[in-house]
């Protein structure tokens, strides 16, 4: 079930939207003000923000300039106001649309259910197109699958193999959070019967081989209370 984040501070018009978009077949949160919407942002994983631009604590367009910093999620803006300079800043830090109140509630789980599928869309072709490639380079890291060498700003570094298993698997399935037992059944498999903490020293090693700073790694992210991913 698809996840959204309502963060709206009009309780009438959140209920409205939740409603609809639960009958949608949406499984749905709300934050009525801007703190608790931009934490609600950072310690879930939600499919679609519904994000409205006047809020107390917080505003719209201060929540978006943060999550897109680390959060690839589609966001939907929604404002009273009219003035095209708010949906130009809107889009401009990345928002996906923009919708003016009042609206259809309709007209909202379309758009709703048309972003979701275009994101995943764009997803699938992305992820396919790392698969099929025979080495992923991204900000400075290279990793050659056939030839099993990874490079950091053209320096080679050494991996042991679940090492570098581990660092492929998560590269070739980016932006994805992987938890610490589903990522020791992909790559240790039947091979031991040790503890999924595994999984977490063979991340610390990784990290300090290929992060500049392995405190505040750019590649391999922790999720905190999900798992890791890979950020692309």
């Amino acid at each position: 079930m698809k996840r959204i984040l309502i963060v709206e501070d009009d309780s009438s018009i959140a209920e409205l939207e939740r409603d609809y978009l639960e009958v949608a077949g949406f499984a749905v949160s709300v934050a009525t003000d801007g703190v608790d919407g931009l934490r609600a942002i950072q310690n879930n994983e939600y499919d679609l923000i519904i994000l409205d631009i006047m809020l107390p604590g917080l505003d719209g367009l201060e929540i978006l300039k943060s999550m897109k910093e680390d959060k690839d999620i589609p966001v939907l803006l929604v404002s009273a106001k009219k003035e095209e300079i708010d949906k130009i800043k809107g889009l401009s830090l990345g928002a996906d649309d923009y919708i003016t109140k009042p609206f259809s509630p309709g007209e909202l789980v379309a758009r709703v259910k048309a972003h979701i599928e275009n994101y995943e869309r764009i997803k699938e072709r992305f992820n396919a197109g790392m698969k099929k490639r025979q080495s992923i380079t991204i900000r400075g890291l290279k990793i050659e699958k056939d030839s099993r060498r990874v490079f950091v700003n053209n320096q080679e570094v050494n991996l042991a193999q679940k090492e570098f298993d581990l660092l492929i698997y998560l590269a070739q399935n980016p932006n994805r959070v992987f938890g610490r037992e589903e990522l020791f059944e992909r790559i240790w498999g039947l091979e031991s019967l040790g503890d999924s903490a595994t999984v977490t020293v063979h991340i610390a090693r990784i990290r300090e081989k290929i992060e500049i700073d392995p405190s505040k790694p750019q590649y391999i992210e922790t999720v905190w209370g999900a798992g890791y991913r890979f950020r692309v």
